[in-house]
């Protein structure tokens, strides 16, 4: 089963996650549910062209940590916004102080609903 909706070459998504502590805003033509359960995919990231001479470092650093991947499997915890944008800003990690992930309460194992079983 494939959750993957047709999408237009021209859409664009800016995604807002949190990654090890810091924000992350990065820009994909493609985002869905993932069949892999509690996870957004992400594919065909877009980053801006070297054509400046100014050169921004947090940039840099997503295009090198995401330059090779075809596609990207978020927590859905991880997921602060996710907006459909008509032109391309600059990829950033910014640091994330006031952000935390959204909590997760797991059964622990044994028990059905936090109940003994």
């Amino acid at each position: 089963m494939n959750n993957k909706p047709r999408s237009d070459s021209r859409d664009l998504f800016r995604i807002t996650f949190l990654n090890k502590g810091q924000v992350y805003e990065v820009y994909v033509r493609e985002v869905y549910q993932s069949d892999l359960y509690g996870f957004i995919e992400i594919e065909n990231f877009v980053f801006g062209e070297r054509s400046q001479m100014v050169v921004d470092p947090g940039e840099e650093k997503l295009k090198t940590e995401f330059g090779g991947v075809k596609r990207s499997f978020i927590p859905i915890q991880a997921i602060i916004r996710i907006d459909e944008v008509e032109k391309e800003g600059v990829a950033t990690i910014s640091k994330g102080d006031n952000i935390a992930a959204f909590p997760i309460q797991f059964a622990p194992r044994g028990t059905t609903q936090g109940q003994p079983e």
